[in-house]
């Protein structure tokens, strides 16, 4: 059975995050089934929008608002693993993780003229989250995309660094030719990266505010070589939120134009996952939670592709902030939401979960 047929089947008791929990169906006790100890899942975090900032002032220096924030959430990333959950949010521990998504925004200022600040930030962000889980503060390995902060055409400092990550990026499946977008595999799910948004089709040729740098392409050909008919889970992340562009088509130039992502991409995008049995796409751009189902269109429906658009989750200028912690087990996947309301000074689970079966 395709995972997403079975609704969303949470317990909602407010949280750390706020917001509404979408749901059909309320499950009000713990797991459904508990997870069996004889079975081991794909268990993940997802993060995005860091915004590692540098010092306007002085741009060979990190702004020291984002140095201590930073620091504070990646030993809250480090000391995850094996830790209890509450049943509340759906008990159990958390599992042996095999490595952080990031959603993008790794940095803040790669949508400005400020190179000097662009260089001191990605080295911060590198210092900070590493690549493999050896090099770094962060423990876990790392597999970030781009968002608008760090490069919103394609052609900054940031993007350039992925692509020379990527070529240093351990147990990758496939690697675009341009480099920047990339797949891997951990254990029986299949994950795709591609970047601040998907695209692009040549049909409306016009420009994209956000450079789509082949993503589309590169998703439909990894798909079909490396998952193809067996029916693999698949994750894919990119920056940029869905539903605000999934819009009714013919989409007028001049409109299109000004929206961050093509709406005539978005149901591209939307179409290549047809058939395929998608765990999860995962995204932030937002600063918001967001967990529903998406059927292309753009209000969160009762059937379709299960869509987690995380908080923002060590941003300088904010105390609240979250992450999403993943276990995908044979026949169904475990969402839960870990955050803070101080900057990562405390932090703790938000009393709800998400299953999908």
């Amino acid at each position: 059975m395709s995972i997403g047929r079975r609704g969303f089947l949470g317990h909602a008791a407010g949280g750390l995050a706020g917001g509404t929990l979408w749901s059909p169906a309320v499950h009000s006790g713990g797991l459904l089934r508990g997870p069996s100890d004889e079975q081991s899942p794909t268990a993940f975090l997802m993060i995005s929008d860091t915004h590692v900032l540098a010092d306007a002032g002085d741009a060979a220096k990190l702004d020291i608002r984002s140095v201590a924030v930073t620091e504070r959430f990646v030993d809250r990333l480090n000391e995850l693993s094996g830790t209890e959950i509450p049943e509340a949010s759906g008990g159990g521990r958390v599992r042996e993780l095999r490595g952080v998504i990031h959603g993008g925004d790794c940095i803040d200022t790669g949508d400005k003229p400020r190179v000097d600040m662009q260089r001191t930030e990605w080295a911060g962000f590198e210092d900070f989250y590493g690549l493999t889980g050896r090099d770094g503060r962060l423990k876990l390995p790392l597999y970030e995309v781009h968002g608008n902060h760090d490069s919103p055409r394609g052609d900054g400092y940031a993007v350039q660094r992925i692509r020379e990550r990527n070529r240093n990026r351990p147990g990758l499946t496939a690697v675009s030719e341009n480099g920047l977008h990339y797949s891997w595999d951990w254990g029986p799910v299949h994950f795709v990266n591609l970047g601040i948004v998907v695209g692009e089709v040549s049909e409306p040729a016009r420009r994209r505010r956000y450079a789509p740098l082949g993503s589309l392409q590169f998703l439909q050909e990894d798909l079909q070589k490396h998952v193809g008919s067996s029916g693999r889970p698949i994750v894919v992340t990119h920056h940029i939120d869905v539903l605000r562009y999934s819009q009714p088509l013919p989409v007028a130039a001049a409109k299109a134009e000004g929206m961050e992502w093509d709406p005539a991409d978005v149901r591209a995008y939307y179409e290549a996952l047809q058939g395929y049995r998608v765990a999860g796409i995962l995204y932030g751009h937002t600063h918001g939670r967001n967990i529903f189902r998406w059927d292309g269109t753009a209000k969160a429906a009762k059937a379709g592709l299960a869509t987690f658009n995380c908080d923002n989750s060590s941003h300088f200028g904010g105390a609240q902030q979250a992450i999403l912690y993943f276990e995908i087990w044979p026949d169904r996947s475990i969402v839960r939401e870990y955050g803070t309301k101080d900057g990562w000074m405390t932090a703790g689970w938000t009393p709800q979960f998400w299953e999908i079966a």
